[in-house]
C-alpha cells in the first residue's frame, strides 16, 4: 500500500520541479533579446517535455508490471465468473491497447523533444552571433552624400 502513496508524492515534486524550472526559464530581463528569448521560450517546452516522457515512462513501466500473468489474476480475484479465462484475456488485451497508446505518445514526445533541441541549438547560435556584433571581417564604410551620388549615376549609367 505504500507504493500507492509513493505515486502521488512523485508526480508532485515532479510538477513542481517542472515549474520552478520553467519560472526560471521564463524570467526576462530587459537585456533579452527575440533569440534569447526564443531560446528561453523552447527550453520552457523541453522541460515541460521532459516532465511529460517521466510521466508516460513511469506509466509503462506500470503496465508492464500489470500484464504480468500474476498481477492480472490478482486484479480479478475479487470477480466471479464461469468463465475466468475470459476476463483475464479481456483485462490483458485493455491493457495491450493502454501500453500502446502511452508508448505512441512517448514515440510523439521523443520526436517532439529531438526537434526541440534542435531548435534551441540554433536559437543559441543565432543569440550568440547577435551578441558578438559585426565581426572584424565587418567593413562599415560611411559614404559622404557626393559618393552616394556617384554610385547611383554609375548605376544609372551601366543600365544603358
Amino acid at each position: 500500500m505504500q507504493g500507492g502513496k509513493t505515486k502521488p508524492c512523485v508526480r508532485i515534486i515532479v510538477f513542481l520541479g517542472v515549474l520552478i524550472a520553467v519560472g526560471l526559464l521564463v524570467a526576462r530581463t530587459p537585456a533579452q533579446n527575440n533569440a534569447q528569448e526564443q531560446a528561453a521560450s523552447l527550453r520552457a517546452q523541453l522541460v515541460e517535455t521532459q516532465a511529460r516522457q517521466a510521466e508516460l515512462q513511469t506509466r509503462l513501466q506500470q503496465l508492464e508490471e500489470d500484464l504480468k500473468p500474476e498481477n492480472i489474476e490478482r486484479s480479478l480475484a475479487g470477480i466471479g465468473s464461469v468463465h475466468p479465462e475470459e476476463l483475464r484475456e479481456a483485462r490483458r488485451r485493455q491493457l495491450e491497447i493502454e501500453k500502446r497508446g502511452v508508448q505512441s505518445r512517448l514515440d510523439v514526445l521523443a520526436a517532439s523533444r529531438a526537434r526541440l533541441e534542435t531548435a534551441i541549438s540554433h536559437a543559441d547560435a543565432e543569440s550568440y552571433q547577435q551578441s558578438a556584433g559585426p565581426g572584424p571581417n565587418t567593413i562599415t564604410v560611411k559614404q559622404t552624400p557626393s559618393a552616394r551620388h556617384r554610385m547611383k549615376r554609375r548605376r544609372v549609367n551601366k543600365r544603358y
